[in-house]
């Protein structure tokens, strides 16, 4: 699966990537927002996710920045499935790239595939140590459920607070199934 928006690629990762994607991600402030990325992120790291197999149905994609030149490697966004059965929206971007509004243009794109795949409702979190993410959360239009709970986080090497936030779609899917009836 692919998707542009005015100013971001959104793509699977491939083999090829490997190196680029270790070098985004190899700084502490972001590893540590992450619940499955460990810290220090090596190349064997990264050639191991882009390696794993891959829903068939949630994406996984990196995020590039288009360019007159090469797209530039800014971070990774994705839908997941969680041991619930709940789906997740997730993502991180470089440090280099933070503050240009690139989280919010891929949640974006994400929050629409997710409607074009008629899910019911999103989940996301963020550790509480890391407001910026909620917002992003917020603009997309998620609402906190009320919950703050440990999350483990690889980075940290430990559990950490997070807030939980969630996105109604089902009420979209209602509206639509009754204008086309």
């Amino acid at each position: 699966m692919f998707t542009r928006t005015a100013r971001l690629l959104l793509r699977p990762g491939w083999a090829e990537d490997a190196r680029a994607l270790a070098a985004a991600i190899a700084d502490e402030r972001i590893v540590r927002n992450l619940a499955t990325a460990p810290w220090p992120y090596s190349l064997r790291d990264a050639e191991a996710f882009l390696a794993r197999p891959r829903d068939p149905v949630l994406p996984s994609l990196l995020i590039f920045e288009r360019t007159n030149g090469d797209p530039r490697l800014v971070g990774a966004c994705g839908l997941g499935r969680r041991p619930s059965g709940s789906v997740e929206l997730g993502y991180w971007i470089a440090l280099p790239f933070w503050g240009r509004g690139f989280a919010t243009e891929a949640g974006t794109a994400l929050v629409e595939i997710a409607r074009a795949l008629r899910l019911p409702r999103l989940q996301g979190s963020y550790f509480i140590d890391n407001p910026a993410s909620g917002r992003v959360l917020e603009k997309l239009g998620f609402e906190p459920t009320g919950i703050t709970a440990p999350r483990q986080s690889c980075g940290r090497g430990t559990e950490a607070r997070a807030r939980l936030l969630a996105l109604d779609l089902a009420g979209e899917l209602a509206v639509e199934e009754s204008l086309a009836a």
